[in-house]
């Protein structure tokens, strides 16, 4: 990574918060959170834009549509941060979760859990093929106008952040709380 965040003795406002989650859930500041904090207005918003979403959605859904969207953009590092906040979240276990990781439409989850992750992985693959009948697919599961706003706000939020650390070519850092097989099969989609 060619940018150079400030640093942690620096740290005021936004960035020292960002810097304190880190440093309080895992003892060090991610370098995806570094490369975050040069521009903290805009990590702000991010997180007041996931704010709005998962409302409706649900934290289970949202991070259903984040790990699709994380798997079509092949992101190490969503997919890795993504997971263990699902299991934190309680929003399923370590085994579905390596399951889900490795082929989500064999992971028995329902077919509303199947198609938020189709969906997202869609619109991160090929978003201009999208037409009416990827959301009416949403509404006939049982989703409102909102969810589907909403899963789609999921969605491309993800691609927005995972693009930026992509393309800033932000180190991955190893995540704490994963077991090697659980790791190993959500990295499994960018191989």
């Amino acid at each position: 990574m060619i940018v150079i965040p400030p640093a942690e003795s620096d740290a005021t406002g936004h960035v020292a918060d960002m810097y304190a989650g880190d440093l309080e859930s895992d003892g060090f500041v991610f370098a995806h959170t570094k490369a975050m904090a040069i521009n903290p207005g805009a990590h702000e918003a991010f997180e007041a834009l996931i704010r709005a979403i998962v409302p409706s959605i649900g934290i289970r859904t949202y991070e259903l549509a984040t790990l699709g969207a994380a798997r079509g953009i092949r992101s190490k590092h969503c997919l890795l941060a993504h997971g263990r906040k699902t299991l934190r979240a309680n929003a399923m276990d370590e085994e579905q979760l390596q399951r889900v990781a490795v082929d989500y439409r064999d992971a028995d989850l329902s077919a509303a859990d199947v198609a938020v992750m189709a969906y997202a992985e869609k619109l991160s693959t090929d978003a201009t093929s999208m037409t009416d009948a990827d959301s009416r697919e949403l509404r006939d599961l049982g989703f409102s106008d909102r969810q589907i706003v909403d899963i789609t706000l999921a969605a491309a939020a993800r691609n927005y952040f995972s693009r930026t650390l992509q393309a800033l070519a932000v180190p991955l850092d190893d995540v704490p709380g994963l077991s090697p097989a659980l790791a190993d099969a959500l990295l499994s989609p960018t191989r």
